[in-house]
């Protein structure tokens, strides 16, 4: 019985079939096949029943599971434990948001996979909600307002948003001096969340309207610049249409409230130190990052 047997096991029992198996473990499906008889044949024992879907555990795939999980992350630790300072091994995972990652954090990425030459990094860059736990992530960068979950979370700082629009839309529709006169507006938003916004120390929350909507911050930029209505957006995604005059802020008296960017990980009480240490790295950037922004914000205030 070897590790990568075990480990093989794991991802076809998480991702509930050999084809995903065999994708996130970027091999053939013949090769996980093998490693799985190989498994059943030492153990004596059925652990998947194959369908025409996919494969399910059996009884015995149950509970050998969470052993063969259990075992696979002690010797995770044991490896971690004996490698030189700072070096990383094996492969890392990472989710990250579409919009703001591939010019925020892209660069971050391609930094930290050049630091750790043995560390394969795969990201996957979507604006939907992954589920690190069945898609098989190690963690996952996301933005926003954390609701309560059985992840955990490290909050790497926060993230500044602006509510936006073109001249010409507020010249025409005219300027909303309150949150709520919004509703008369037409808001650009990823779906029917909530806009949060400070009165003082007090938040005030609206609901917004509108009838366009898209689940991507560019597309949103698009829209607005478009002159289709307001949207709040991370000043990121809208610096540079805020210097040029093509968009301009909307409601200053109610600044947006801020928001966090947030790693994520699956609950364990021994997080593998890939994690642990892209995770600290990523603070200390996002840190050095964050000593510019005064100076950018007064020039377009």
């Amino acid at each position: 019985m070897e590790i990568e047997e075990l480990r093989t096991f794991i991802e076809v029992a998480d991702a509930g079939g050999v084809t995903a198996a065999a994708q996130r473990l970027g091999i053939s499906k013949s090769i996980v096949s093998r490693r799985l008889a190989r498994l059943e044949m030492d153990l004596g024992v059925q652990l998947l029943a194959r369908t025409t879907r996919g494969a399910g555990l059996t009884e015995a795939g149950e509970t050998f599971r969470n052993y063969a999980a259990r075992v696979t992350a002690e010797i995770d630790e044991a490896k971690e434990t004996i490698l030189p300072a700072g070096e990383l091994r094996g492969r890392l995972r990472v989710s990250a948001p579409l919009s703001f990652a591939t010019t925020h954090l892209a660069p971050f990425l391609a930094k930290f996979a050049q630091q750790h030459p043995n560390l394969h990094v795969h990201t996957c860059y979507s604006d939907r909600h992954v589920d690190l736990v069945a898609e098989g992530y190690d963690c996952a960068i996301r933005l926003g307002y954390l609701p309560d979950s059985y992840m955990i979370a490290k909050r790497i700082g926060p993230i500044f948003g602006r509510l936006v629009a073109t001249p010409d839309y507020i010249s025409s529709r005219g300027a909303p001096e309150t949150p709520y006169d919004l509703l008369s507006h037409e808001c650009l938003m990823q779906g029917t969340e909530s806009w949060h916004f400070m009165d003082e120390d007090k938040i005030v929350t609206v609901r917004p309207r509108g009838r366009f909507k898209a689940d991507n911050g560019t597309a949103l930029v698009a829209a607005a610049l478009a002159g289709l209505g307001i949207a709040m957006l991370p000043e990121g995604l809208v610096m540079e249409y805020l210097e040029s005059g093509m968009l301009i802020n909307v409601m200053e008296r109610y600044p947006v409230r801020p928001a966090g960017l947030f790693v994520v990980r699956p609950p364990s009480s021994h997080p593998a130190r890939k994690v642990r240490v892209f995770t600290e790295m990523l603070i200390e950037e996002f840190a050095r990052a964050s000593e510019f922004r005064t100076d950018a914000t007064t020039k377009i205030a």
